[in-house]
C-alpha cells in the first residue's frame, strides 16, 4: 500500500473518530442539562395512573414526594448508555457518509435517510441492553400511581445486569428491540432533515451560526419525535420489563405485543393516551438534540482546526 493510500485511511479514521467523540460528548452535555425533563417523560409513559400535568408541575410533584435529587435518578447509567449509543451512531453514520458520498460529492435526503437507518439498526442491536438496564435504574425508587408496578432493588449497573440475567435470562436485555428497530426511523429522519436544512442554510459557502444550528436541530428532532412517539411509549414500557406478554415469543409474538400495548392504551385512555408525556418529551428531546448538535459542530470544527486538517464539510 502506498503512503498516500495509508494517509487517506488514517485521515478517514481520524475524521470519523472525531465525529463519533464529538457526537458522544455533545449528547452527554445536552442530556445532563435537560435530564429532569427525561425523568418527567418516562414517568408519564410507564406509570399509566399518573395524571398528565404540565411538565413544571409534574417535576415539582416528583421533587416534593421523592426529593430534589430524584429528578436526576439514573443519571450515570443514562449518560453512559447515551455516550456509547451516540459514539456508535455518529461513527457508523460518518463512515457510511465517506463510503457512499465521498469527498467529491454532495449527499441527498434519500442517502441521508438510508445511512441513518443503517446506523440506527446497528446501534440498537449493540446498545439495547444498556438502555434496558438504565430504564429500570431510572425508575428505581419511584412512587408509582399504578400499584401493579413493582419496585426493583439494584445496587448499580453491574448488579442490575447480573440480576436481570439470573432471574429472566440474557434475552431480557433486548426487551423492546423490535420497537427500537422501528424507531431507527426517528434518528434517520432527524439526520435527513438536519443535513438537508444545513445544506440549504450553508449555500454559497455561507457560514452557519450556532443559533441556526440550534434551530435546525430543534425542528428536525420535533418532527421525528412527534411522528414516532407512540412507539417510544411502547419501547419504554417493554424496557421497564414489567409488562407480561401472553402467547408465543419470537418476531410474531413481539409484533403482537406491540399492537396489544398500543390498542390497550387507546382502549384505556383514548387515542390521546398514545401521546401522554409528549410535552415533556418534546421539551427534553428537542432542546437536548438542538444543544447536542451545537456542541457537536463546535467540537468537530475546533478539533479539525487543531489537527491542521483543512476540511470543508460537504453539506
Amino acid at each position: 500500500m502506498s503512503d498516500n493510500g495509508a494517509s487517506a485511511i488514517n485521515l478517514l479514521s481520524y475524521e470519523t473518530l472525531v465525529h463519533a467523540v464529538a457526537g458522544a460528548v455533545g449528547s452527554m452535555k445536552a442530556m445532563s442539562v435537560f435530564f429532569p425533563l427525561d425523568t418527567a417523560r418516562i414517568r408519564l409513559q410507564v406509570d399509566e395512573n399518573r395524571k398528565s400535568k404540565s411538565t413544571a408541575i409534574l417535576l415539582a410533584e416528583i421533587a416534593k414526594e421523592e426529593g430534589l435529587l430524584s429528578l436526576y435518578r439514573g443519571w450515570f447509567p443514562v449518560i453512559s448508555s447515551l455516550c456509547c449509543s451516540n459514539f456508535v451512531y455518529f461513527y457508523i453514520f460518518n463512515t457510511l457518509k465517506k463510503v457512499m458520498v465521498g469527498n467529491q460529492g454532495r449527499s441527498r435526503p434519500g442517502k441521508d435517510l438510508l445511512m441513518g437507518f443503517i446506523s440506527g439498526a446497528v446501534n440498537v442491536l449493540l446498545t439495547t441492553p444498556m438502555w434496558v438496564v438504565n430504564t429500570q435504574l431510572k425508575l428505581q425508587g419511584a412512587k408509582f400511581r399504578n400499584e401493579d408496578l413493582q419496585q426493583t432493588h439494584y445496587r448499580g449497573i453491574f448488579d442490575a445486569f447480573s440480576q436481570i440475567i439470573a432471574s429472566e435470562g440474557v434475552g431480557t436485555l433486548w426487551n423492546g428491540t423490535l420497537p427500537s428497530l422501528v424507531l431507527v426511523f426517528n434518528p434517520a429522519v432527524v439526520f435527513m432533515f438536519y443535513e438537508a436544512m444545513k445544506r440549504r442554510a450553508g449555500r454559497g459557502g455561507r457560514k452557519i451560526t450556532s443559533a441556526e444550528i440550534f434551530l435546525i436541530g430543534a425542528v428536525a428532532k420535533a418532527i421525528a419525535t412527534t411522528a414516532t412517539y407512540p412507539l417510544q411509549t411502547v419501547q419504554a414500557i417493554l424496557r421497564f420489563g414489567q409488562h407480561k406478554a401472553e402467547g408465543k415469543g419470537g418476531l410474531l409474538g413481539s409484533l403482537r405485543n406491540i399492537v396489544y400495548l398500543l390498542m390497550d392504551r387507546i382502549k384505556r385512555h383514548g387515542v390521546l393516551g398514545l401521546y401522554k408525556g409528549l410535552e415533556a418529551k418534546l421539551l427534553q428531546t428537542v432542546l437536548t438534540a438542538a444543544l447536542m448538535f451545537v456542541v457537536y459542530e463546535k467540537i468537530t470544527a475546533a478539533t479539525f482546526k487543531v489537527m491542521g486538517i483543512n476540511k470543508k464539510l460537504k453539506h
